[in-house]
Order: C-alpha cells, then sequence, then structure tokens
C-alpha cells in the first residue's frame, strides 16, 4: 500500500443561494411567457386569424386544395406541423371548429366530409382525422387574393425552413363576420359574428364616411345558430362604441298543439343541446317544473331539434318564460373586441376595427399595385428592347450567328443595339421561328396598352382615393358572392312581454310542518287528502303547521336572531309518509343553530308576536323583514336582550293566555301591545314579575280551559294577572 496517494474525503460544498426581487422575476421569467400566449396564440389580429387558424389555412392554399379534390384531414393535419409543431390533436381541433360540418362559423373556410361534431352539441363527438376529408371553402379566394403580390409580408416558420404570412389579406373584415373567443394570461378576447351583407355595406360607409352612424347599416350580431337576439339600442350602441358590453340569445321554438310538444329548432350560441336538457330534468326533478312530461334530443340530419313534451292544458308561454329565466335556453353574449393590433392587443369598438382593418388593406392594395408596376414595368422595359431590334432583324440574326462563344451573344447584341443585358438576354432566349417581324410586331403592340396600365397604377398607388374605391368593389363584390339571410332573428328587448313573477310560479294550496328537531315538510293539500299519518323521528314532535300557497315566502327564525328567508315553490314537495327537507342543509345554517318558528307570507301583511323571559313582548310587523333584494338570511330580526320563551304568528290582534309559576294567569289582547319600528326592539313589559319568579306558559286564548276565561282579562298592561281558581287548575 506504500505508494499509494491518500485521499480526501468527499466534501460536500454549500449551495450557493442568490436572491432576487420578485419583479425582476416575473419580467424575466413569466412575462415572456404571458406575452407568448397573447401575441402567439390566443388573440386574433387584423385579419380575424389567430396563429393557429392562420397556419393551418395557408398550408391547405399551399396544398392547392382552394380548388382541388378534398384531401384525407390527416394529411393536411401532417402538412401542417411543418409550420405548427403543436401536435396532430391540436391543429385536427382547430380544424374541426373552421368546417362547415361544425356549424361553429357563418362563413366556414373548410369545405368538409364526415363526421365534424356540432357547434351545439357537447357529447357529440367528432371522427377521427383519417376517416374524414376537407378542403377549402370557396370564400377562402377572397382570403388568399393576391397573396403572392406581396400584399402581406412573409417570414420563417419555427425552424427557418419555410416561409409563412404574417397576416392573410382577406378582402373583407373576417374579423368581425366570424366569431372568435380566447383566453390569454390576464386577458382575453370574445368577438360575436356579424352578418357578411351587413359587415361590407358597414365597411364601406365608414369608408366613406368615418363618421357615420354604424348602427344604420349593422342591425345586431348574428349567429350561425340562430336563435332570437333581444335588442336593446342602448346596450348594442355601447358594444359598437367600447367594443365591451353584453346582449342575450333567447332559443327558437313551435308549439305542437297536436302533440302536445313544444320543438326547440334554434339555440343560443353559447350553449348546447345537453346543458339544456340537463338543466330542465334538474328543474323537473325537483318539482320546480311541474308541466314537462317527457325531454328528449331529436337531433338528425335535418338539424337541431329539442322535444318537450307538456300536459294538457299548459300554458306554454307561461311555461317557455321559466324556461328562459331557469335554463340555458336563453343565454348571454358578452362581447370583448380585444385584437391584436401591430403585435399590440387593444380593445376597440366596431368603428376603430374597421378604420384598422380599412388601414390594414390600403396597405395590402399598395404593395399588390407596387408589385403589379414592377411586373409590368420589367416587361415593358424587355418589349422596348424587342422593338430596337424590329428595324434591322437581320442583323440580330447575323450577330447571334457570328459569334463564336455562347457567353459573348449577349454582349455582342447589347453592343450591337445598344440595349442593356436583361433586354439582351430576353431576345437571345427568343426561339429561333419567333425571329420574324410579325411575332415582333405583335409583341411590341403590346408596348401601348402597357404604358397605359403603367400611368393608371402610378396614379392609383398615389391616390388614397382610388385605393379605396378598390376596397369597395372588392366588399360589393363578397356580398354579392357570398352574402347570406341573416340566421339570428332581431327582437325589440322593450317588446318582449313580461309575464309577472308570480305568474310563473304554480299555484296550489299546501301545508307545511316544521319539526323541533328542524326537518321542514311541504305537502299539497292533493296530497295531504289520502295522506296517512306524519313521519317523524322517535323523539321528534311538530311545532309549527299552517296552510299556505305555493307562491308564498318562508321565514324561518332561529335561536341565534337570524331570519332565513327563501321562496316555498324552491322547496321540493314531498310526502307525509317522508321525514322532509333537513333545514340546516337547506339554509346554509351555522353550526348548532336551530330554527324555532316559521311563518308564510305572499304579502307581508300581519305581524310576529313574541314574549321574552323578563315578561316583555314586542309586536314586529312582518313588513319589516321585506327586502329589495333576494336576500337569503337576515341578522338582527329579533332582540336579543332577554331570552325568547314565545314567537307566533299573527293577522290580526288576538287573545292570549299568559301563566306564572303554575299559579297565576292574564288573559289579554295583543291590541294593548304597540307595533314595534325595529326589529331590535326589547319590547313593552306586559307582566310584572317578581323576584324569582318566572313566565311557564304562553297559549291562545281557545286553548286555555276556563269556565270563565273573562276572569283572567287584563285591561291594561303591565299586569300582574289573576289567581287561577282551583276548578281550572286542573284543566292545565
Amino acid at each position: 500500500m506504500a505508494g499509494k496517494k491518500k485521499t480526501e474525503p468527499d466534501v460536500k460544498k454549500p449551495e450557493k443561494i442568490s436572491q432576487q426581487p420578485i419583479t425582476d422575476t416575473l419580467e424575466l421569467n413569466y412575462m415572456p411567457y404571458a406575452m407568448s400566449v397573447i401575441v402567439s396564440r390566443a388573440i386574433p389580429e387584423i385579419d380575424g386569424f389567430k396563429p393557429s387558424h392562420r397556419k393551418l389555412l395557408y398550408t391547405m392554399y399551399e396544398m392547392g386544395l382552394l380548388n382541388g379534390d378534398r384531401k384525407k384531414s390527416s394529411t393536411v393535419v401532417g402538412q401542417t406541423m411543418k409550420l405548427n409543431p403543436h401536435g396532430d390533436a391540436a391543429i385536427y381541433e382547430t380544424m374541426v371548429r373552421l368546417t362547415e360540418g361544425n356549424g361553429a362559423l357563418l362563413h366556414p373556410f373548410i369545405d368538409s366530409k364526415g363526421n365534424f361534431g356540432k357547434q351545439y352539441s357537447r357529447d357529440m363527438a367528432y371522427a377521427a382525422p383519417r376517416y374524414t376529408e376537407v378542403k377549402l371553402s370557396p370564400i377562402c379566394s377572397e382570403i388568399f387574393a393576391d397573396i403572392d403580390k406581396n400584399t402581406v409580408e412573409f417570414v420563417d416558420n419555427f425552424d427557418a425552413t419555410e416561409k409563412e404570412p404574417l397576416l392573410l389579406p382577406t378582402t373583407f373584415p373576417n374579423i368581425l363576420v366570424n366569431p372568435n373567443q380566447g383566453i390569454a394570461v390576464g386577458m382575453a378576447s370574445s368577438i360575436c359574428s356579424f352578418n357578411l351583407s351587413e359587415i361590407c355595406e358597414t365597411a364601406i360607409a365608414h369608408i366613406n364616411n368615418p363618421n357615420a352612424d354604424i348602427s344604420q347599416t349593422l342591425k345586431a350580431p348574428d349567429f350561425s345558430t340562430g336563435g332570437k337576439l333581444l335588442y336593446s339600442k342602448e346596450e348594442i350602441d355601447r358594444i359598437y362604441e367600447t367594443g365591451r358590453g353584453s346582449f342575450r340569445v333567447n332559443a327558437k321554438y313551435r308549439f305542437d298543439s297536436k302533440n302536445n310538444c313544444v320543438e326547440v329548432m334554434e339555440i343560443p350560441y353559447t350553449t348546447n343541446v345537453e346543458s339544456i336538457i340537463d338543466k330542465i330534468i334538474q328543474l323537473v326533478k325537483s318539482g320546480k317544473i311541474k308541466e314537462i312530461t317527457d325531454v328528449r334530443d331529436e337531433t338528425d340530419l335535418s338539424g337541431l331539434k329539442i322535444a318537450i313534451d307538456v300536459r294538457r292544458n299548459t300554458n306554454v308561454e307561461i311555461l317557455m318564460h321559466k324556461l328562459f329565466q331557469q335554463t340555458p335556453l336563453s343565454d348571454t353574449f358578452s362581447c370583448n373586441f380585444n385584437i391584436l393590433i401591430d403585435g399590440r392587443p387593444k380593445t376597440m369598438g366596431v368603428g376603430q376595427i374597421l378604420q384598422c382593418w380599412e388601414d390594414f388593406r390600403i396597405k395590402s392594395i399598395r404593395g399588390q399595385i407596387a408589385y403589379d408596376i414592377d411586373k409590368k414595368s420589367a416587361k415593358l422595359h424587355l418589349l422596348m428592347g424587342l422593338e430596337k431590334i424590329l428595324a434591322d432583324i437581320d442583323k440580330a440574326i447575323a450577330i447571334i450567328r457570328q459569334t463564336e462563344k455562347e457567353s459573348m451573344v449577349v454582349p455582342n447584341l447589347m453592343a450591337g443595339f445598344g440595349i442593356d443585358e436583361k433586354q439582351a438576354e430576353y431576345i437571345a432566349e427568343i426561339k429561333l421561328r419567333n425571329i420574324n417581324k410579325e411575332y415582333i410586331l405583335n409583341r411590341i403592340k403590346e408596348t401601348e396598352s402597357l404604358e397605359k396600365e403603367l400611368k393608371s397604377l402610378n396614379e392609383t398607388l398615389k391616390s388614397d382615393k382610388k385605393i379605396k374605391a378598390i376596397i369597395c368593389s372588392q366588399l360589393r363584390a363578397v356580398s354579392k358572392k357570398y352574402g347570406k339571410p341573416r340566421k339570428t332573428e332581431i327582437v325589440m328587448a322593450h317588446e318582449i312581454k313580461v309575464i309577472p313573477e308570480e305568474r310563473l310560479i304554480e299555484d296550489y294550496g299546501l301545508k307545511f310542518f316544521l319539526t323541533e328537531q328542524n326537518y321542514f315538510k311541504k305537502i299539497s293539500l292533493v296530497s295531504l287528502r289520502t295522506a296517512g299519518e306524519q313521519k317523524l323521528k322517535e323523539d321528534d314532535r311538530i311545532v309549527v303547521e299552517a296552510e299556505s300557497t305555493n307562491r308564498a315566502e318562508m321565514l324561518f327564525f332561529s335561536n341565534m336572531y337570524n331570519v332565513y328567508k327563501i321562496k316555498l315553490s324552491d322547496i321540493p314537495d314531498t310526502k307525509a309518509s317522508s321525514l322532509g327537507e333537513y333545514l340546516p342543509n337547506l339554509l346554509d345554517m351555522e353550526e348548532n343553530e336551530r330554527i324555532i318558528f316559521a311563518a308564510a307570507t305572499t304579502d307581508y301583511s300581519g305581524q310576529i308576536f313574541m314574549v321574552f323571559e323578563n315578561g316583555k313582548a314586542v309586536k314586529i310587523p312582518l313588513l319589516s323583514y321585506k327586502t329589495k333584494t333576494n336576500r337569503k338570511r337576515l341578522i338582527n330580526a329579533y332582540s336579543s336582550k332577554s331570552p325568547l320563551i314565545f314567537m307566533t304568528f299573527t293577522d290580526g290582534d288576538r287573545d292570549f293566555v299568559l301563566i306564572r309559576d303554575s299559579d297565576k294567569a292574564c288573559l289579554f289582547n295583543t291590541g294593548l301591545i304597540p307595533e314595534s319600528a325595529t326589529k331590535t326592539s326589547g319590547g313593552v313589559q306586559l307582566y310584572k314579575l317578581k323576584k324569582n319568579s318566572a313566565i311557564t306558559n304562553i297559549m291562545p286564548a281557545e286553548e286555555f280551559k276556563s269556565g270563565n276565561p273573562e276572569f283572567y282579562r287584563a285591561d291594561k298592561i303591565p299586569s300582574t294577572g289573576h289567581f287561577i281558581t282551583e276548578e281550572d287548575k286542573g284543566n292545565i
């Protein structure tokens, strides 16, 4: 072992931890990610496309699918991955939404064959890409118009192997024609769709007069799923002005009186068939809607249809009003016109969007005109060189024939006729059979027309007015060729018939029961006639029992001085054989809180009468518990100065008997007690209590068994009561 070098044990070096301000961390790590999502993924640009849409459509354009036959979707998806490396599933999902088969767009960009699901269905899955076929729709000729003429800028793709357009030179404001929604980091975009003809007309009006009233030509949003838009001019004008706001869309339906069936044919764009049916089933099961016997999805190849079977003699108008209120058959579209302009997100109104699109189109057309000028100028230049050899064709032939080296043909022609290299190259490339007077004269005839065209193009290039005229001409052509009638019907919001809320609730007589252990039953009088004994827990008992109506509102008073309010129609009907609803769960009560009294009211008339342990009583108008908003819980509902020993509802002055220590009784009328102005009032002294004495019982006068109840009558308060006679003691 001698001579072997002794090794030192490994010593772990302490990790170096550096601190960094959180603002620097966010700027260095989070902000690049956030901006990438905003700029490269979620927010559309002025051409109306997100990057994923643009890459897919451009790939299809390059594959010749604008005029060619359909190709398998899997082939298109594979080719698109050259521009969009996010994976085939994400690309195909993007494709699905752009197809005619899916029905998400007013003007689909992809002509499809096969199952692509439906915009209005949550559960209808689209087929795999190997089973479906696609090509570009005819309207895409407007999306890619003159894209090869420098109308838009091209950049490298992600691995710099191909070029792709930054924007597509769409000849109409596609940003407003098809809906677009996306969620980025810290912001979102939600753009509704508008009718193509209306948008083109509005764009023309805006070009001619930037201060034109947009609402005169752009009636309202339009959706591929149809429906009825509830039009409010104030709200629509706000959306047009600011790019923010919301509007409501109702489903369209018809009533088949022969089969007692409501058929829904069009639904709001923002919902789906399954959500609507699920909500209707939930309402029927909970007993909130009793007119419906069955609901089915009868959608087929002819289109969407939800069938709702109703009971005979049902008021369909009231039923549908309830369904519009409680289900997605009526839904809201929230607008947020957030668009990327020169790489920066900006929320704009319709007028601003049209102005940005107009600027974009002017720039595109200038690029196209400049491209045409360059091409035509180059052609004119060549023809002018050809014109020079017309004077002596034999000389040109002799120069070419006598030149020994091929490389000297062009220089010799340049020297012989005083032309430049491009002209000489063009002449040298002419076939021998075409070097004749007729051919050259025919070609030279184009010179005059080229000069006129170039003059016109140069004048147009310098004139904004002429460029705008071109844009307007293109818009008229698009509207005429691709315009369609509106799908979403416009209904003035103020013309919608308002049905009072109470009419929306089925009205029938019922009886409610509150038990000591806080179970609550609501049983219709019809069911009660054939019902047996009320089912209760072994150690439970009924403490409140009263009749009311399904349109009434329940007030539940708790031992923690709260009042819980709930509509009786929101509580499911039950049977005598059921324990009922457990109130702590139904009302979301606090721990150890319990309900001690319940009252029902339709108009908040009457009073709540309370007696406290200290001998005071209070009469609180039920109106004190009425609120303008639907508040579920009211705190400080009654006084907490002394323990409560009795509470009841009175709809007028009544007689009650108060018993003290089982030896004294006092018969009094609640008319002796003034109504309290506040809920938390401690009340007025009703009975004078001596030390160590207490009120042991209170009951309605009719429950007090006495041969002469008037003996105990108190004409004024406070009262000391009367000793209970020996005869009456036996009845207590």
